[in-house]
């Protein structure tokens, strides 16, 4: 797990915001009730501890295993080892083959994963209730049995590398924040070096260091099980003294990082460059507290003041008022030991760091010298208890808010005591700890440019080799024992049954249609409106325009600025967003019930009214444009922009989305407001309501928010029918420098209303569906050529698409090509085995139901029916109708649908190293240079 950082408004990957001058702000409102996590917790003798919170409504269980090992605890010349050793310990131990962990969670309907941070690595898993005692089984086997040999320990480095080069080398800041930031913020401390590690100290680990690092930190005593789900309590006790009690400690003591970074006496500047920076990024770096430390509440609120929302100081000075970032962030890092605070900013195109800096600098000083304003305070914390609030919708959400507390806190207890901490916290607390942390003279600049603007010259700093071997090992060697010899998994017990909601609909007068469902007692409420108009009604030469109109419908309305819209929404501790896709528009509100009310008043006024100012629009644009060149210079994004020319050209779909560098100047507020007057009407939209709200409550509400939207006279316009006509295409995109290439097949596919609907989500899961389907096989597991490999039907109303996909270093692509072409091809020559087909189900039926359980994904599926005419009682048919799917169906689907000779092929990336192979397999290949990419010509070519 990579540092993260908060944006103030959204990720220049994504959507952007931005604000128009402020209206009267509203009085504060009162913070969110959160609701405490109850759990029990006891200590083994061989001391281990484990803690259990109970939930009777879910039919699921989350169990989880947090080590006190991170990314500090690397061994010297061996930056990324906690972070590899992670990936080796879901393979064999004595008693389980390799891959058995996604046997007992992917292939009954759960899921397992993990993460590895600074202080701790935790292990996750969620499964159906009744496979319990096989997890902890499980578990144990890993923590007390784990076989390292050198096939898998070569394999899974090399997968890690894939994960570096994708996370970091082809992500234009993923150098900044994973590497240089560390480095330029820390002298002496471990944190200093990156968790991800380094492709030279990842070569350079052997089998001894691995084993050695397993039997140092992988113990009983620097172990905590979490349980949180459907259990029986004495049961769970009687399962863990089993499974778990016996474990014995090593003899060695366990190690500490003791080293203490110095206090900073004198700023610094760090210089960074990467070689696909489209716009000059500046960091600044503070040191900060510790997690533990009593001024780690203030720093959290203070953080949020910054950068939490379209409201917060670094938005509305750097991106909105002076127009000088694309996007501006801070982030409180408070570790167990002391950690960092950091503000900063990615400029906008025309901008450079300086003015960055100067900017940041002035907000760091407003802190200083004068304290927040009471509407900021309450609205800051607002927002973390109510973000508190959302991680604990779900089992697995609330199991890692224990760990975390428990790993980095130092008390699993501060999960509900740090609520409180933050709410005590006040204005003049915010000005202290700025004063004490944010000193002038104590930070370090770090200046994040292109590799072009290198001083000519300069020599590129190398690390020193690593060092052969870190630590010899003597200890105990495992093996797979002989199947014969092998202890078998426990039995399965009796499945709890799932309580599905149960939806309720109404037509309001004016043709709006509502649903609502009651999914949750926590006090959280999920509104969906959703309008059935998107890309396809881009006029000709507007690409974007939908997608432009749908996101600035927050940016202002005829009575609220955007300003106020984005305060008033957040000091409810609610988040408001909207946007649109091919077939959909929505505005999407999420907020704690008793806060309802007003809130959804809001999301009407943005739905119904906006203004679609020009001042606003010429922000959006700016902010769109930027998106876009920084989305040029990432394989995987700029392969998804080119997909739908290469598709669906020549229909209503074939254009991007988000609109091209060409299209985005052409558009002005008349033709938003157009496009917004013909698809937002009552009649051709749909409102979902989720989590905490019953049917009547949720019809009232409804009535009273959106029950006098006018319904127009003028008839609506039919969505078009999608029938693209084109060949198949082979398009290879080159970015100079970039790390990776993201290689992708793809090809149009059925309607949701299709009668092969469920043959094809089943075939498409066996194809690419989980880290056990076969692509994933086969480029991953077997190989080790990528992070991850997936295939993805997005059906919709008249012709979806599929695409199967991964990103690999630049050399592997075409390898990777023929590995996704072959699999498709096999699975249309036969069928697959019952075993496989059972668990590619499994993992449909699972995730389906873990989706249900949220009120957001609740809301999207519930959505998702009403667009396409599907009935809701849909919800409850899903399972028996994807486990009615036979193997006969899935290869029939395959066969029809899965032939590589009709599909499409882009590859994004450094095409000097793979565009002879792929034009040896595909003579037509297109080579296009992201420099003259144009998604509107048909040859994606400038001038042709």
């Amino acid at each position: 797990m990579l540092r993260t950082f908060r944006a103030a408004g959204a990720a220049v990957f994504l959507a952007t915001t931005a604000l128009v001058p402020v209206a009267a702000l509203p009085t504060p409102a009162a913070a969110a009730e959160v609701p405490p996590i109850r759990f029990t917790t006891r200590t083994l003798p061989n001391g281990m501890k484990v803690y259990a919170s109970l939930d009777r409504t879910t039919p699921n269980v989350s169990v989880q295993v947090w080590y006190g090992v991170g990314s500090k605890d690397d061994p010297a010349g061996r930056s990324g080892f906690a972070h590899l050793f992670e990936h080796l310990m879901f393979k064999a131990t004595r008693n389980m083959p390799s891959e058995t962990f996604d046997r007992l969670t992917e292939d009954v309907g759960g899921e397992n994963n993990a993460s590895t941070a600074d202080d701790f690595t935790d292990y996750y898993e969620i499964v159906p209730a009744n496979h319990l005692e096989r997890l902890l089984w499980a578990e144990a086997e890993r923590l007390s049995g784990l076989v390292v040999d050198e096939a898998v320990f070569k394999s899974e480095r090399d997968v890690v590398k894939e994960e570096l080069r994708q996370r970091v080398l082809a992500s234009p800041y993923g150098r900044l924040m994973a590497l240089y930031l560390p480095e330029a913020s820390y002298t002496t401390h471990p944190y200093k070096r990156p968790g991800i590690g380094s492709i030279e100290e990842l070569d350079a680990a052997t089998i001894d260091d691995v084993r050695a690092f397993h039997q140092t930190y992988y113990r009983p005593d620097n172990a905590a099980l979490i349980v949180v789900g459907n259990f029986d309590p004495a049961q769970l006790d009687a399962w863990v003294d089993k499974y778990f009690a016996g474990l014995k400690n090593p003899a060695i003591a366990l190690p500490r990082v003791t080293v203490k970074e110095p206090a900073r006496t004198r700023a610094g500047v760090f210089d960074g460059y990467g070689p696909n920076v489209p716009l000059p990024a500046v960091v600044l770096s503070y040191q900060g507290a510790a997690a533990s430390d009593p001024d780690a509440p203030a720093l959290k609120v203070l953080d949020a003041i910054l950068s939490a929302g379209k409201s917060s100081r670094l938005y509305n000075s750097l991106v909105y008022d002076k127009q000088i970032a694309v996007e501006a962030f801070s982030n409180a890092d408070l570790p167990q030991d002391p950690g960092l605070f950091m503000v900063g900013a990615i400029m906008s195109s025309g901008h450079q760091v300086a003015e960055g800096e100067t900017a940041l600098l002035a907000e760091v000083k407003r802190l200083r010298d004068a304290p927040p304003s009471a509407a900021e305070l309450s609205e800051a914390r607002n927002e973390l208890l109510a973000g508190a609030l959302r991680e604990r919708e779900t089992i697995e959400g609330r199991g890692s808010a224990i760990g975390y507390a428990l790993r980095v806190d130092g008390d699993p207890n501060a999960v509900n005591t740090g609520l409180a901490r933050l709410q005590a916290v006040t204005a003049a607390d915010i000005q202290r700890v700025a004063r004490k942390y944010l000193a002038d003279d104590r930070r370090v600049t770090i200046r994040y440019r292109a590799e072009s603007e290198r001083p000519k010259g300069e020599q590129v700093a190398r690390a020193p080799a690593p060092p052969a071997t870190v630590a010899a090992y003597a200890g105990p060697v495992f093996t797979l024992a002989a199947e014969a010899d092998r202890q078998k998994p426990p039995g399965v017990g009796e499945p709890v049954q799932p309580v599905l909601p149960k939806p309720a609909e109404k037509t309001l007068a004016n043709g709006l249609r509502v649903i609502v469902a009651r999914s949750s007692d926590l006090p959280l409420v999920t509104a969906d409106l959703l309008v059935k108009s998107g890309a396809w009604a881009d006029p000709k030469g507007l690409a974007g325009a939908a997608s432009m109109m749908a996101g600035m419908l927050t940016e202002g309305t005829k009575t609220r600025s955007a300003q106020a819209i984005a305060s008033q929404t957040e000091s409810l501790g609610a988040s408001l967003s909207s946007g649109g896709g091919l077939e959909s528009s929505s505005v999407t509100l999420n907020v704690v019930t008793d806060k309802l009310k007003p809130a959804l008043a809001i999301m009407a006024d943005v739905a119904r009214n906006p203004a679609f100012a020009a001042e606003e629009l010429d922000r959006q644009r700016e902010q769109a444009l930027d998106g876009l060149r920084v989305a040029y210079q990432q394989p995987g994004d700029v392969a998804g922009l080119a997909a739908a020319p290469v598709v669906y050209g020549g229909t209503p779909f074939g254009h991007a989305v988000q609109g091209t560098p060409q299209s985005l100047p052409r558009l002005k507020p008349a033709d938003l407001g157009k496009l917004h007057a013909a698809a937002f009407r009552p009649d051709n939209a749909i409102l979902v309501l989720t989590g905490d709200i019953g049917p009547e409550q949720g019809f009232a509400a409804a009535e009273a928010a959106f029950g006098d939207w006018k319904k127009p006279a003028t008839a609506l316009t039919p969505a078009p029918m999608i029938a693209p006509q084109g060949k198949p295409r082979a398009v290879a995109i080159d970015i100079p420098g970039t790390g990776q290439a993201s290689v992708n097949v793809l090809k149009p596919t059925i309607a949701r209303t299709d009668p092969d609907y469920y043959p094809a989500i089943v075939a498409t899961n066996v194809l690419g569906g989980g880290y056990s389907a076969r692509l994933n096989q086969e480029i991953r597991i077997k190989r080790g050529l990528s992070y991850g490999a997936s295939a993805r039907i997005s059906t919709a109303r008249t012709t979806g698409s599929l695409r199967a996909a991964a990103q690999t270093k630049n050399e592997s692509a075409g390898q990777v090509l023929d590995l996704i072409n072959a699999e498709m091809t096999r699975l249309a020559a036969a069928p697959p085995a019952a075993d496989e087909l059972k668990a590619r189900k499994s993992v449909l039926v699972g995730g389906y139901g873990r989706s249900v359980a949220t009120s957001e994904g609740l809301a999207g599926i519930l959505g998702n029916y009403a667009l396409y005419g599907i009935p809701l009682d849909e919800l409850g048919a899903y399972t028996g109708k994807v486990e009615a799917v036979d193997a006969a169906q899935v290869q029939a689907f395959a066969r029809k649908a899965f032939d590589p000779a009709a599909a499409s092929v882009i590859v994004a990336g450094d095409a000097r190293t793979f565009s002879a192979d792929l034009k040896a397999k595909l003579p037509n290949l297109e080579v296009v240079p992201s420099a003259e990419l144009d998604l509107e010509s048909p040859t994606l070519k400038k001038g042709q």
